[in-house]
């Protein structure tokens, strides 16, 4: 607690200007989870695993952000989001290539 001062001798506390000071806490929006396409990369291309790796940081990112901790989130959401691209990615490049060999 802040150390007080005693009032000085003479001064009425209703003689003394008053003030208020309000702190106002911006709120946060909540990182993305990237479930939905973590489960979709999971389930229809997971290439090197990488879908399902996805999909578990996706989880841990949700998990973070129900306990407030969104730093750890806003982390775990980002690898997701990374893993889920790479993902994309190479599911892309052996859809061409499997279409290239067998047409």
């Amino acid at each position: 607690l802040p150390a007080y001062e005693a009032l000085q001798p003479g001064l009425n506390m209703e003689e003394l200007p008053r003030s208020t000071t309000v702190t106002v806490e911006e709120e946060r929006t909540p990182p993305r989870d990237h479930l939905l396409w973590s489960l979709c990369n999971t389930l229809y291309g997971n290439f090197l695993c990488l879908g399902f790796l996805a999909l578990v940081f996706s989880v841990k990112s949700r998990d973070r952000k129900v306990l407030g901790d969104y730093s750890a989130a806003l982390t775990y959401s980002s690898t997701a989001k990374w893993l889920n691209i790479a993902a994309l990615v190479l599911n892309i490049i052996a859809a061409i290539i499997a279409i290239a060999v067998f047409a």
